[in-house]
């Protein structure tokens, strides 16, 4: 059966014109394909394409061939297939570039280690001390919008706050060299 009819059939929702489309079209757009990407990808690319075929049927409009519609758009998802696999490529260059030396440096670890433990010192103390010193440190309030949120006096919250600092510093009293010197 000749390609327009084919079309025309599969735009009716044929599935069968469909399927003959897909088993004439499958392999070659394949091979196809595979000359500008990797034979898994190819595959996956053309499957997609014959996918979008059966969805978007009723809406495609083919202006040469359907053979010809099929191969050009194979070349465009490839084409586009190969400028985001070189975009990922550059982007991780970037990323590798700007942070291998980060990497590379003994302090990365120990502040890694370190961010770790304060971390842990801060969710373990007492709720309310945590959640007032939480959002002066880290929500960057100031001790009256702070006052305000939780619905206490600045003094309540400026006592929070040392206290916390107080505990803080015994929980990470062996860290504190190390924050002395990395600073």
């Amino acid at each position: 059966m000749k390609d327009d009819v084919l079309f025309t059939q599969l735009q009716a929702g044929d599935k069968d014109a469909y399927k003959q489309l897909f088993l004439k079209y499958y392999s070659p757009l394949c091979e196809y394909a595979s000359q500008f990407i990797r034979d898994e990808e190819s595959e996956e690319l053309v499957q997609d394409l014959m996918l979008y075929l059966w969805e978007s049927r009723e809406s495609i409009v083919i202006q040469e061939s359907l053979k010809s519609y099929l191969f050009t758009a194979t070349k465009h998802r490839c084409l586009n297939a190969v400028k985001k696999k070189l975009y990922h490529e550059q982007v991780h260059s970037f990323l590798y570039e700007k942070l291998k030396d980060r990497f590379e440096e003994p302090d990365f670890y120990l502040i890694n280690d370190l961010n770790h433990h304060i971390q842990k010192a801060v969710q373990s103390l007492p709720e309310k001390y945590r959640e007032t010193f939480e959002l002066s440190r880290f929500g960057e309030m100031t001790n009256a919008q702070i006052a305000k949120y939780q619905n206490i006096s600045i003094k309540t919250v400026e006592y929070r706050i040392t206290q916390s600092l107080r505990i803080l510093r015994v929980k990470l009293k062996e860290y504190l060299p190390l924050l002395t010197f990395l600073l």
